[in-house]
């Protein structure tokens, strides 16, 4: 008498998902991680968020983000208070074209990349434009969105497609 068990095992086409995930959870190398999000964000996960980027800082790992506010600005918060050059901020447009809440957090930023020819793009473009360029500097993504976060989830396709690691957390 044979006895068959079904094992739910992951498409063929995620193993190498699944690998590469596991490979990075026992790398003890440093990595560079951006974190997106979305610029609505509930207070509670902030204090998240922000510590989430301290720990990934004082782990010695590099961080990228944009400079909105919301997930953005909780990340510079965040890496500010540890290791201000552990910090990369791209923008999508120049310095100027920032609100003034986040241009205070931005003028302490060291490595931080301004993006002037594209102020006469809409700003989802612009961003898109931005987030493609963070995604290639990167080695993994953490995105924060709502399901609803076309910009945020068309970045982390691309980033799929690109073979980078992503993990997606959404906020509903």
């Amino acid at each position: 008498m044979s006895l068959s068990r079904s094992l739910d095992l992951p498409a063929l086409d995620r193993v190498d998902t699944l690998a590469q995930e596991l490979a990075l959870l026992q790398d003890k190398g440093k990595r560079r991680i951006a974190i997106l999000g979305s610029r609505h964000v509930p207070v509670v996960a902030i204090h998240l968020i922000e510590l989430i980027a301290r720990s990934l800082a004082q782990e010695g790992h590099s961080l990228i983000t944009s400079g909105a506010q919301g997930v953005n600005a909780a990340v510079i918060r965040g890496v500010l208070e540890v290791d201000p050059a552990r910090l990369t901020v791209l923008l999508p447009q120049s310095l100027d074209r920032q609100s003034p809440e986040i241009r205070d957090q931005l003028e302490r930023v060291l490595h931080l990349i301004e993006k002037p020819e594209h102020d006469d793009l809409p700003l989802p473009m612009a961003s898109s434009l931005c987030n493609q360029d963070i995604i290639n500097r990167c080695d993994q993504l953490i995105c924060l969105a709502f399901h609803d976060s076309e910009t945020l989830l068309n970045s982390c396709r691309s980033a799929e497609d690109m073979g980078k690691v992503v993990s997606l957390l959404f906020f509903d």
